[in-house]
């Protein structure tokens, strides 16, 4: 029923939507993975027309994609590191016939982005950083790879057209050239809408 609602814009809490993980993934939710409202405002921005295709950047469980596959008529890939994630994200795609969603298990620095039209990042890279906020122990982190891959973000994002859309969440903007403009926020600028404009 959480898709059929989604599909008829009927409201879903997080906890409802997470029901649909293992426990293990669900403890991580308020950390780590996207809120519906917040997954259903950034593919509305990012799917500016139907077949739309939105990359998100450091897909974890999948859930801004499930949602945003499901509420718009976008096409969603996500990008993840850890294969255990990217099989459960497939999985239920299958098990709930969602198919605008693709999940890939690869690393950002092989991604280019020119093969996408839109893109979603949710602050992918911190655990890098921040030691508090690791998933698991099954990737290498380090401060090295946090500055590797935001200037890969940034350097992709640089080669995109004029009109390309962004919405960051929780970001520090360094990923962000200054070629993209913010066209508005949500949740006091948590969330930010930009486009490329130069």
């Amino acid at each position: 029923m959480i898709f059929e609602y989604l599909k008829l814009s009927i409201n879903i809490d997080d906890d409802e939507f997470n029901s649909i993980y293992p426990e293990t993934i669900r403890t991580l939710a308020k950390r780590h993975w996207t809120p519906v409202d917040i997954a259903k405002r950034a593919s509305a921005f990012l799917v500016d027309k139907p077949g739309a295709k939105v990359l998100d950047i450091g897909s974890g469980s999948g859930k801004f994609c499930l949602v945003g596959a499901t509420s718009t008529k976008g096409n969603f890939t996500g990008i993840e590191q850890r294969k255990t994630l990217v099989d459960l994200s497939n999985k239920l795609s299958r098990n709930h016939r969602i198919q605008n969603t693709n999940f890939i298990n690869a690393n950002i620095t092989s991604i280019k982005f020119k093969e996408y039209d839109a893109f979603y990042f949710y602050n992918s890279f911190h655990e890098n950083v921040d030691m508090t906020a690791k998933i698991d122990d099954n990737i290498q982190t380090s401060h090295e790879l946090y500055n590797l891959y935001h200037a890969h973000v940034y350097d992709q994002l640089s080669l995109a057209p004029i009109g390309t859309r962004l919405a960051t969440y929780w970001s520090t903007k360094r990923e962000v050239p200054s070629c993209y403009q913010v066209k508005f926020s949500y949740k006091d600028g948590l969330l930010l809408f930009w486009e490329k404009t130069s």
